[in-house]
Order: structure tokens, then sequence, then C-alpha cells
């Protein structure tokens, strides 16, 4: 995995990935220069698996709260001080394949486009059909094509680009992707994500209890996005925030709050949810549909999580929703 150091270097994260890891570190082999490997205190033999793989792993602190953001930043500065003349970075998750040709793909198109800091692809689920949450990720992973304002947890960039503007955030439990497009966008850098096959993902969610924590770390990160970005021009994270407040807020409370002064006619609001269901599904299909329309409460108890924790001056900690079987922390796999 160590050779031809020319080829752009590999940053992958994870935290007891298993199978996942293994899967993943393979499918880098003869396609990328240097691989680090960053192990967030895993117990499963993953740190072990990694360097018998060929992998320059590096052991996060334990003293240390764990994130994915901090865990990137980490594989990005051994990555540069073990071969400082790499140009180009992939990042991916642990619990993600690399797709055969994607780097060569996502490499001439940052050849072709030298103001693109991160270029990303088609992020799909491994296992779409085994639950209606994977198909609901699977769903998510399908977004338009061209520029746009932000990138999930794989993509290939422009290490001078990430120097440029200090990597991520490492105090973000979520949503440290797009705070770091937001960042370069504010500097010059184009984001785009090109018509090609990226990842295979494993999001390993088969309980509602799964989909409703990973809804909950949604809404927290939309909150923190909001709190440190969102009064500037572009206002971010405002228009998902704002929506959150309306439908699991607003709407309920008004509706349920007047319905005494005005006889009962303030409950027709409620009406508004079955009209947004169907506005939703023409695009997306009912399921997706559904599950946007339920996701607003835990994702309010997300924003809320944050505001109280801001209010009391407690730093937020990741937010779990794999299996506890795997001990898979949520903010280090960032799925």
């Amino acid at each position: 995995m160590r050779e031809r150091a020319a080829q752009p270097g590999v940053v992958v994260i994870g935290r007891n990935e298993g199978p996942r890891l293994r899967r993943c570190l393979e499918s880098l082999a003869d396609i990328a220069g240097f691989v680090v490997y960053v192990d967030s205190g895993s117990t499963d033999g993953s740190v072990e698996l990694a360097r018998g793989l060929g992998a320059e792993v590096v052991e996060l602190d334990r003293s240390e709260p764990f994130t994915a953001a901090r865990a990137r930043n980490a594989g990005f500065e051994r990555l540069m001080r073990i071969a400082p003349q790499t140009e180009l970075v992939q990042f991916v998750d642990g619990d993600c394949e690399l797709v055969a040709g994607w780097i060569e793909q996502a490499a001439a198109a940052l050849c072709q486009w030298r103001d693109v800091a991160i270029v990303c692809g088609r992020r799909r689920e491994r296992y779409r059909d085994h639950s209606p949450y994977n198909r609901l990720c699977d769903i998510e992973w399908d977004t338009p094509i061209g520029e746009t304002s932000a990138c999930g947890g794989d993509f290939l960039a422009r290490a001078q680009a990430l120097q440029r503007v200090g990597g991520f955030n490492p105090e973000l439990i979520a949503g440290e992707e797009p705070e770091l497009c937001l960042r370069l966008r504010r500097t010059g850098w184009r984001i785009v994500r090109i018509d090609a096959e990226m990842t295979l993902h494993d999001a390993q969610m088969d309980r509602l209890g799964q989909w409703w924590r990973r809804a909950v770390r949604s809404g927290h990160a939309y909150a923190e996005g909001f709190w440190r970005h969102g009064m500037s021009g572009d206002h971010y994270e405002l228009r998902p925030l704002a929506s959150i407040l309306l439908w699991a807020a607003v709407v309920p409370a008004v509706a349920v709050g007047f319905a005494w002064p005005t006889g009962g006619w303030s409950v027709a609001l409620l009406l508004l949810y079955p009209v947004q269901w169907v506005r939703i599904c023409r695009r997306r299909g009912p399921l997706y549909a559904t599950f946007t329309l339920l996701a607003k409460w835990p994702q309010l108890l997300g924003a809320i999580r944050f505001v109280v924790g801001r209010l009391f001056g407690r730093r937020s900690t990741i937010i779990e929703y794999k299996a506890a079987a795997d001990q898979t922390q949520v903010g280090v796999s960032s799925s």
C-alpha cells in the first residue's frame, strides 16, 4: 500500500468496524499511495488488521473525546508528515469500500478544474434492501451531479486547499464535512460532485431506534452549524433548522394551542402534514417522504440538546446509532 507515493494518499477512519474495515483497506490495494488508518479506541483488533494490511496506523489518545473530524485531521497530518509530496488525499470511512476506478476519475476532474478543492461521487448502500433504514440512506446518497455546497465523509481533496483552511473543526461531533466545505467555498474554492461510482457504504441500520438517534445527531449538527456560521451572509444551515422548528414545533403548537379560541379551526393546520408528504413523495417516494417528516421531532431534540449544552457550557459528545454489539461510534465512522 505504500508504494507509488506520487498517487493520491488515503486517510481511513474507524472504530470497531471489523470485516467492514478489511473490505475498506483491501479496496485500496494497488490504487493508492500511502494509506493512513486512524483508530478511535477499537477493541476488535482493527489496529492489528490495518497494520497487517500495510497501512500506517494512528491511534488516537483516549483522554480526548473522539470525533470524526479529529480523526481525519490526525490522519491528514500523519500523511503529510510521511509523504509531504502528496497533492491529493482520498478520505474514506472505515465502513465504506472504494469502488475501482474512482480515484482515477476524481483525480482527472481535479486536474481539469484547478479551482476545485473537493471532488465527490456516488455513494451507495451495500445492503440497500436489508432494511427500510438502509434504503433511506441510499436515497440520501443520491444527490445531484455538478457543483455543490457540501460533501459527505468520502471525497478526494487537494492537500493544499485543506491546509489553507486548517482542516476539519475537531470540536464538531457531526456535520464536519459541510462545515469544511463552507470554509473552503468562502476562500474561493469549489466543491463538485461528478457522475461516477465512489464508495459502497454499510450503514448496518435495522432498528427504528438507530434511525432515531441518527436523526437526533443531524438536528444537533444543524443547530451547531447555524450557531457557528448562520448569521453570515450565506445563512448556513438556516433552512433545515427553520424546517425543523416549523414542522416539529410551530405547526403543532399553533394547531393545538389555538384550538379553543378558534373553535377548533386551528387544528386544520395539521392538514399541512399530508400536503407536505405528497410534495416530498412526488420527488423521492413514500418511504423518504414519511421518514423525512417523522425526522423533524428527533432532529428538534438534537437541536435542543445542542442549545442546552451551550447554555450550561458542556461540550457535546458523539451520538451513537450503530449496533451496540459492534461498539461502533457514529461520530467516528461518520456515516
